[in-house]
Order: structure tokens, then sequence, then C-alpha cells
């Protein structure tokens, strides 16, 4: 089943990375801790605009790159294994799929547990039960349980685009003011 999952879920360089990630976690029988840890990297990378030049720099070296991740991995307290692949990164000079992997890590952690991954996109940053209540939602409309991947994009202005799969449903406020000015010009 988990090479099925591979193949349909993760592809591209960011997905052999997250399926190797996901595989070393299941072998140590610390999928959850990993789990955590990449959400704790995803939160910081969305708050900090250092972390996020840190890991799309191309003048930033391996060896600083490599102290400097080490750094954000002891800071944010993440386990030792995503530490160490947080190393082996920037030891390749890879930190910038850093946000693919960890879409595709939950992707994979997603389809063991059953559920489906829903790319949802926000104005602002959701609240936890805001969170709980879109996830609710959509596992009403789509029968299985719902794994969300939020960011936050203030261009849209308001409302939601949310992906699941090749379904994509756009109620964002900017969608809504181009749909209006293209009726007003016809």
């Amino acid at each position: 089943m988990d090479a099925q999952i591979s193949s349909s879920v993760a592809t591209g360089l960011s997905g052999r990375y997250a399926r190797a990630l996901f595989d070393l976690a299941i072998e140590g029988k610390s999928l959850a801790k990993v789990e955590a840890s990449l959400k704790a990297l995803t939160d910081a990378l969305a708050e900090s605009a250092d972390l996020k030049a840190l890991i799309s720099s191309p003048l930033i070296g391996r060896g600083a790159a490599g102290a400097a991740i080490a750094g954000v991995a002891d800071g944010l307290k993440l386990d030792t294994l995503t530490k160490n692949f947080l190393g082996v990164l920037a030891g390749n000079r890879r930190l910038a799929l850093l946000p693919a992997i960890t879409r595709d890590f939950a992707a994979l952690t997603a389809a063991r547990k059953g559920e489906v991954t829903a790319s949802v996109t926000s104005a602002h940053k959701l609240s936890a039960a805001q969170q709980k209540a879109l996830a609710a939602k959509l596992k009403a409309g789509i029968g299985r349980d719902v794994a969300l991947d939020v960011t936050v994009d203030p261009s849209i202005l308001g409302g939601l685009v949310v992906r699941v799969g090749s379904r994509m449903i756009d109620n964002s406020l900017k969608t809504r003011l181009d749909n209006l000015g293209q009726a007003l010009k016809a």
C-alpha cells in the first residue's frame, strides 16, 4: 500500500525527499514527531521573512546554510530525524524545496490515514475553530476525512480558494471583483 501512496501522492524531486523522510519516520516509529516538527517549521516559514530568505537564497553556502538551519531546528525544538533531514537538504542545496516537501509529506501522511488533502488559501490566518469547521464541511461534501493544507495570501482580499484533487472552489473576493469587472465591460 505504501508504494501505491508514493507513486500517486508524492511526485518529482520534492516527492522523493518527502517519501524518504516519510519512510524513515515510519521505520523509526516517529511519524507523529516528524509531522509535528514539519508543522512547526511550516508555521515558522509563514511568519519569518529571514527564514524564507535562508531557504531560498542561492548566495548562502552549504556550510552556512547547514549551520543556520541547525540553529533554527534547535530553536524550534524539532525532532532529531527532522533536524538531520534539514542538514541533508542544506548539504544538497535543496532547502528551497522545503515548502513542497512539507506539502508532499502531509499528503503522504493523509493518504496513510485514509484522508484526502484540501489545499486552502485564505486572505488571513484561519483560527483552529475555523479550520475545524471547514474540515467538517468538506468532509460532509466529500464523504472522507479531510486534512487541510492552509496558506495565507492577502492578495485574494477575502474569502477562500479550496482545492481538493482536481476540484476547485474559488470563493475569493478578488475573483468576485474580477467577474464583476468583466460583467460591467460586456
